[in-house]
C-alpha cells in the first residue's frame, strides 16, 4: 500500500513484524531546505531543496551515493549545521532562527548522536563516558551514575563498566557510545555510518540493538548509511540524489511499498 509521504505512519516503526503504537507528530519536519558552502570563490549547492517529515518513534534509514547531501542534511538536523534557506523544524522547533545558543540547548535536550568514530575520550571508562554529557551539564553524578550503569547493561556491556576505550572492542565502543547517546533520554538520535569500520557480524549486532532501542523506548532514529542490508531491514529508506529526495519507500508487513518523493 502507497502512503502519502506526508501523512504520518500508522505504526511506531520497531522490530520488522512486530506491532507497535501509533506515531503521531513529525519530529523533523523539512521544507525546501537548501544548503551551499563557499568554496574559493565558488558557491556548492550540497541540499537542494529537501522535503521530508519524520514522525516520532520511526526508525529511518537515508541512503545514497557519497555526495548525495546525506551527512550534510544529518548535520541540520542535528543542529551542527543550519540550513542556507527553507523551514527545518525539529520537536516542533523552527532552528533556522535559532541563536546559537538556543541550537545548543535544543541539541542538548533533545538530539544524540552516533558517528562512524565513536569519539570516547580515551582517558575515561565506559561509565564516565556515557555521563559525559550529563556531567557537562551539572547534572548530579549520583543519579548520572546510575542511569550510565543501567544503559551500559542494556547495551550489553554489563562487565565492561570499568573500562577504558583501549580496552574494547570496535563493536564494544561503538555500544558505549550509543549508552552515551542515550543518557539524556533524547526523542532523537541521528546515527552517521555507524557501522562503517565494525565487521558483518558485530554490525548486525549493532543494527539489532538500534531496531531493540527504538521499540523499547520508542526513540526516534535516524540512521545515514551506506550499507544496504541494514538500510533495507528499516521499515522507512529514504534515498538522496543531487541534494534532493529521490525516493521515499515504506515498508508494510515486512514488503516494501514505494512512496513518490515530494516534489
Amino acid at each position: 500500500m502507497v502512503r502519502s509521504v506526508s501523512a504520518a505512519p500508522l505504526r511506531r516503526c520497531a522490530m520488522p513484524g512486530t506491532p507497535s503504537t501509533v506515531a503521531a507528530a513529525p519530529i523533523v519536519s523539512a521544507n525546501d531546505v537548501r544548503k551551499s558552502f563557499v568554496h574559493m570563490g565558488r558557491t556548492l549547492e550540497v541540499l537542494r531543496g529537501i522535503d521530508l517529515n519524520i514522525f516520532e518513534g520511526e526508525i529511518v534509514g537515508i541512503v545514497g551515493q557519497s555526495g548525495a547531501g546525506k551527512s550534510t542534511f544529518l548535520h541540520c538536523v542535528g543542529t551542527l549545521d543550519v540550513p542556507t534557506s527553507g523551514s527545518l523544524k525539529i520537536a516542533g522547533e523552527e532552528v533556522t532562527s535559532m541563536s546559537g545558543a538556543r541550537l545548543a540547548a535544543l541539541r542538548n535536550r533533545s538530539i544524540g548522536f552516533v558517528f562512524q568514530f565513536h569519539h570516547l575520550l580515551p582517558e575515561f571508562n565506559a561509565i564516565e563516558n556515557v555521563m559525559m554529557p550529563g556531567l557537562i551539564q551539572g547534572i548530579s553524578r549520583g543519579p548520572l551514575e546510575t542511569r550510565a550503569r543501567a544503559l551500559l547493561d542494556e547495551v550489553g556491556l554489563k562487565e565492561r563498566f570499568l573500562h577504558r576505550p583501549g580496552e574494547l572492542s570496535g563493536g564494544e565502543q561503538q555500544r558505549v557510545a550509543l549508552a552515551r547517546a542515550l543518557v539524556l533520554d533524547p526523542k532523537l538520535i541521528l546515527a552517521d555510518e555507524p557501522t562503517g569500520n565494525l565487521d558483518s557480524k558485530t554490525s548486525q549486532q549493532i543494527h539489532e540493538l538500534f531496531f531493540q532501542i527504538n521499540q523499547q523506548r520508542g526513540t526516534t532514529l535516524i540512521i545515514v548509511t551506506h550499507n544496504m542490508a541494514l538500510a533495507q531491514s528499516m521499515p522507512r529508506m529514504v534515498t538522496l540524489k543531487d541534494g534532493r529526495v529521490e525516493k521515499d519507500e515504506r515498508r508494510e508487513n515486512g514488503e516494501p511499498a514505494p512512496e513518490a518523493a515530494a516534489p
